[in-house]
């Protein structure tokens, strides 16, 4: 097999938490008191063009939150989203140890306010070189098409290049593109797995 030249890393679920995922919603339903299904069933319907980046973060809370009059503000409750991103450490400084030696980007579906949010805070672009991210590119995994974009991006082979994600069908995807890819389950595998793919950390 070629060497890998390239990494590809999600970001939600793998290098930190998910930002707007069913456990963060639930969060803020739970501490807003909101309707859940009301809220799900107006998410559902926005939440295409709120990570492909057709709609902004105040469109998208003006459609799930704020159709109705509320007791707190929408500033309150974008902070509140805020919040809730968190670091992953282990992987973190995987990826870290790595930035030196392979070019390094993401692969991730989010929206761009949140996007934005969780690179500056966490300070991913000390570590990685390009976001192909949902809302920057306007296709979400697993759609092939983005997998293929970020080759086009990088200039490489797949064959070259590995990804890495924590949901089985957004491995699948790039497995059928032809990129070198790892199913994150938690730091010491994915550590094992890179050194199977000549990735020593």
């Amino acid at each position: 097999m070629p060497e890998i030249r390239a990494l590809f890393w999600d970001v939600g679920g793998v290098l930190l938490t998910n930002a707007w995922d069913h456990e963060e919603r639930n969060f803020a339903i739970e501490e807003f008191h909101l309707d859940k299904y009301d809220f799900e069933s107006r998410h559902k319907l926005c939440v295409q063009p709120f990570e492909e980046g057709r709609m902004s973060l105040d469109e998208y809370l003006q459609q799930t939150v704020f159709s109705q009059p509320r007791t707190f503000s929408p500033e309150e409750f974008k902070q509140y989203m805020f919040s809730l991103s968190k670091p992953k450490p282990d992987v973190l400084e995987i990826a870290r140890c790595l930035r030196d030696r392979y070019l390094m980007a993401t692969i991730n579906n989010e929206s761009r306010e949140l996007n934005q949010y969780r690179i500056k805070t966490f300070g991913l672009a000390e570590c990685f070189s390009l976001f192909v991210s949902s809302c920057f590119v306007g296709i979400r995994k697993p759609d092939e098409r983005i997998y293929r974009m970020a080759l086009d991006f990088v200039q490489r082979a797949p064959e070259e290049c590995g990804f890495i994600d924590d949901r089985p069908v957004n491995v699948e995807a790039a497995a059928r593109v032809g990129l070198r890819t790892i199913l994150l389950m938690n730091a010491q595998q994915l550590k094992r797995e890179l050194n199977h793919n000549g990735v020593e950390i």
